[in-house]
């Protein structure tokens, strides 16, 4: 009976021609993921090689000043993308991959982005986890909605019931059909991916397959429950249609715009202000205020003595961290901020499975905010770190040529976040049997 069904469902041209579409849809979106790591791979190419030819054309130029010479040369921290972000892309779209920073003042640099395409920005990326999350589900409405009411409206319903040894059976058989099918289709997928993308297997790989299952779980205990109301069909598309809607569109937006309004960023116009601030009126002010609070934050700096000269590099790298200590607690507070809305959105989205499995997509690929602003925190420490190595030496009048600037090549976002599979998969499972068990008291009046 089973098989009967099976070929049953496929001998509808709009069934075969439904799954094909999703299907090649899904590669597209694999190839466009394929892209996104090849395009990324070129550029840190590209960076490794120009920062080599960067700091060998200027040492050429200013070898007799290191402390000019630092004014210009850049160098290179990369957030190399995790090979699942082919698959959910996230805010990598928006938020810059590599940091490129000279030794001066660090707040005026850390929030510099690439330039980018707003009407490409609009559009957004067609990665697998927008197939999964928001195609997928109307696929499930589109063979879900009329799964009772179809025979009921045809009559065909009281001789299924007189000839089935168990409706309740016979309801389940045809479940179990459409989503054999779907799961099919997403394990191809899957497949697919992990061969164009040489994915590694990995404990985040998994998780990623297991949340995609839940989702469309999910999505088919929904629509069954409504379903099991009995409704007639054109009721139950548009139910489900709405839905899909509020899911999908309107509680994702609304939550952002309600973090957005409950956690505003005036810091982040305070930190720029601050810092050109703190720089710039240094030029107008007596050295001595300068210098020592420059003292006060670099202690191990007092043995180098202010020249009588009109200008030093002692005291412009001082000027330069007076502007980074002058919009410092704006920079932590807007940081904070930044942390609390993704926190809240965290929150929220336990009880909003298609927000809930967007954020733990970008969790599980590494493209989501939290990754983001632990690339800005190691900018932090990476540039602090070029400083130490480097003030002692511009201060003691060193030559450029007696560095090892071989050694200066782009660096790597060391990140070791845990991600926990049972906060990634409980909720849509909870959600998932809840409705589960309301349809199956729906169904006890079949």
């Amino acid at each position: 009976m089973y098989i009967l069904f099976l070929k049953q469902f496929l001998r509808s041209r709009a069934v075969v021609l439904s799954l094909i579409l999703i299907l090649v849809i899904g590669v597209i979106s694999i190839l466009i993921g394929e892209q996104f790591l090849t395009r990324h791979e070129k550029t840190v190419t590209e960076v490794t090689r120009h920062q080599q030819e960067h700091i060998t054309r200027n040492v050429n130029f200013h070898n007799d000043d290191l402390g000019l010479l630092l004014y210009y040369v850049r160098f290179t921290l990369i957030n190399a993308p995790n090979p699942l972000a082919a698959l959910s892309i996230g805010q990598r779209d928006v938020n810059p991959s590599i940091q490129s920073v000279t030794i001066r003042n660090l707040e005026g640099q850390r929030y510099d982005t690439d330039l980018t395409n707003p009407s490409n920005l609009q559009a957004g990326n067609l990665d697998l986890g927008f197939v999964i999350i928001y195609l997928f589900p109307l696929l499930i409405i589109a063979f879900m909605y009329d799964l009772l009411s179809a025979e009921q409206e045809t009559g065909t319903w009281r001789l299924v019931a007189v000839q089935s040894t168990s409706t309740r059976r016979y309801i389940w058989t045809k479940v179990s059909i459409r989503a054999l099918l779907l799961y099919a289709l997403l394990i191809i997928l899957f497949s697919v991916a992990i061969l164009k993308l040489s994915l590694p297997l990995s404990g985040a790989l998994l998780l990623f397959v297991l949340l995609s299952m839940l989702y469309l779980a999910f999505w088919f205990a929904l629509c069954f429950w409504i379903v099991s109301f009995q409704h007639h069909s054109n009721i139950n598309v548009l139910t489900l249609l709405s839905l899909w809607v509020v899911l999908a569109i309107l509680l994702p937006a609304s939550v952002n715009n309600f973090l957005t309004n409950r956690y505003p960023v005036p810091e982040a116009l305070s930190t720029m202000v601050q810092q050109r601030d703190g720089y710039h009126e240094k030029w107008d002010m007596d050295k001595s205020g300068t210098m020592s609070k420059f003292y006060e934050h670099y202690p191990q700096y007092r043995k180098y003595a202010l020249p009588d000269e009109d200008f030093s590099w002692l005291w412009y790298y001082a000027m330069q961290q007076a502007g980074d200590d002058d919009a410092h607690q704006f920079s932590l507070a807007m940081r904070e901020k930044i942390g609390q809305r993704d926190r809240s959105s965290h929150l929220l989205a336990l009880v909003i499975p298609t927000m809930h499995t967007q954020l733990q997509f970008n969790e599980l690929a590494q493209t989501g905010l939290s990754n983001h602003l632990d690339f800005l925190d190691q900018t932090y420490g990476f540039h602090e770190q070029l400083r130490l190595h480097f003030y002692p030496k511009i201060f003691e009048n060193a030559l450029a040529n007696e560095e090892d600037w071989g050694q200066f090549r782009p660096e790597y976002l060391d990140e070791h976040r845990e991600i926990d599979g049972f906060d990634t998969l409980l909720p849509p499972l909870l959600l998932t049997l809840l409705l589960f068990v309301f349809t199956t008291i729906n169904l006890r009046r079949i």
